[in-house]
């Protein structure tokens, strides 16, 4: 049997290979262990957090119940927001297969994330890509995507036109705030969830725009922009959900830190925050241990606002996966683990309202190998899994009979449902509701001509 030799502490260590490859199974027992725990608590979490009681009565004109009546229920839309940037439609002059990716979007997710970064998005004073963003906001809107605009303020060179530096300090911050007031405002009932400030804590205050990206500033300093930044956003449109987004804040206790101050100092200075975005994608070959991104969760819900997974992208890109938690490679079947890992965990999280993937397919991608498809756009085995999941394991369908008192009860996930009995006169009735969450969720419906 060949041995191999160590070095601990000075001290050669002759061991054989079966002992190497014992510890490493042992490490990776543990590991499988630590996981199973806390997807247990996971999973209890969302049959407690994602789901609702609810009743149905279903009677007669004259007030009878309508007894032993074949229901069926299909729940239709997720209260839960499963999103996508869908930049490829805004940004391309002429999107490939437009019609084959509008399918697969909408196939897997809700929600929409649009391009709103000023340097391309005004590459020329008041010359903008509105006209191009409404019309993909349509499409969205009129199949029940919810739409969200990224990023209003960005001090990053790709967030800050090049014309703007043509004006003195002092009026390039009224242009900043006035561009936000009129995004806000010219989308309002269009796009209403929006993040205002992106990486203000790893980024250089307005202030200092232009003179370097990620170089850290004082918090107070950054809390002045950011402040003025939300102020004007909630002044266009009192109703829109605004959110500060940041990256790292998983992997790095020292900028988590940092964004938990800024956020307490925000809150001080009552700025209208209404949720915190996570980007998840930093470092970009790491997979997270669960349980630090649970911690993150919990340390960031301390502060009382509902939280968001802004940007999320695991490759299959073969290359190595770092970090402590998984070794080998990011193949697709890893992609895929992971997904469906964190997936887990942030649904599982009551604080937690979505999760933005960044980026559909291989072809227009950011990191190489993190779309869910194909660059002909055929699924991987991620968007397979995370539909499987998301429309199936988390979509409730239920087919039973009333009782005597012409009820039934059930248990679902929260969002919209269609409800369709079929009648002793042969005819189908379709009715629809939405099991929503802290309320009573008691349905009646009234039939005529059974």
């Amino acid at each position: 049997m060949m041995n191999k030799r160590l070095w601990l502490n000075g001290l050669i260590i002759t061991c054989s290979v079966p002992l190497f490859v014992a510890v490493a199974h042992s490490q990776e027992t543990d590991v499988r262990i630590v996981e199973a725990e806390l997807l247990k608590k996971v999973e209890a979490n969302i049959e407690r957090h994602r789901k609702g009681d609810t009743i149905i009565r279903l009677q007669t004109t004259e007030g009878k119940p309508l007894k032993h009546t074949q229901v069926e229920v299909i729940q239709t839309e997720h209260e839960f927001l499963f999103g996508c940037i869908i930049f490829d439609l805004v940004w391309q002059q002429e999107p490939y297969k437009p019609e084959l990716y509008k399918q697969r979007f909408q196939e897997l997710f809700n929600f929409a994330v649009f391009p709103f970064y000023w340097k391309r998005y005004e590459p020329h004073p008041g010359q903008t890509m509105r006209d191009k963003t409404l019309g993909v906001v349509r499409w969205c809107l009129a199949n029940g995507i919810t739409t969200k605009g990224h990023p209003l303020v960005w001090t990053n060179r790709s967030g800050v036109p090049d014309w703007l530096k043509s004006h003195p300090p002092d009026k390039t911050e009224e242009l900043l705030l006035g561009r936000v007031e009129r995004e806000v405002g010219r989308f309002t009932g269009k796009i209403d969830i929006w993040d205002v400030v992106n990486e203000p804590v790893n980024t250089r205050a307005w202030t200092h725009v232009g003179t370097g990206d990620y170089i850290k500033e004082p918090i107070s300093e950054i809390a002045d922009y950011v402040e003025k930044a939300f102020k004007r956003a909630r002044k266009a449109n009192p109703k829109a959900h605004l959110v500060l987004n940041e990256f790292n804040t998983i992997a790095r206790k020292d900028v988590r830190t940092r964004f938990v101050q800024l956020v307490e100092e925000l809150k001080r200075r009552k700025t209208p925050i209404s949720g915190l975005g996570i980007q998840s994608h930093e470092p970009r070959e790491h997979w997270y241990p669960p349980e630090e991104v649970w911690a993150t969760f919990d340390n960031l819900a301390s502060l009382g606002f509902p939280l968001h997974i802004t940007e999320f992208i695991p490759q299959s890109s073969d290359k190595n996966i770092t970090g402590s938690w998984r070794k080998g490679k990011w193949t697709r079947q890893a992609q895929a683990d992971f997904a469906e890992q964190f997936f887990r965990l942030s649904f599982g999280h009551p604080a937690v309202t979505s999760i933005n993937w960044w980026g559909l397919s291989d072809r227009r991608i950011w990191l190489p190998g993190g779309g869910l498809l194909t660059k002909e756009y055929e699924p991987k085995p991620v968007y397979n899994r995370l539909r499987k999941l998301v429309h199936e394991e988390w979509k409730t369908k239920v087919n039973t009979r009333t009782d005597e008192s012409g009820t039934i009860a059930f248990r679902g996930f929260y969002g919209k449902y269609t409800v369709t009995l079929k009648t002793t006169d042969g005819r189908m009735r379709s009715f629809s509701e939405v099991l929503q969450r802290g309320q009573s969720n008691k349905w009646e419906f009234t039939v005529e001509g059974n």
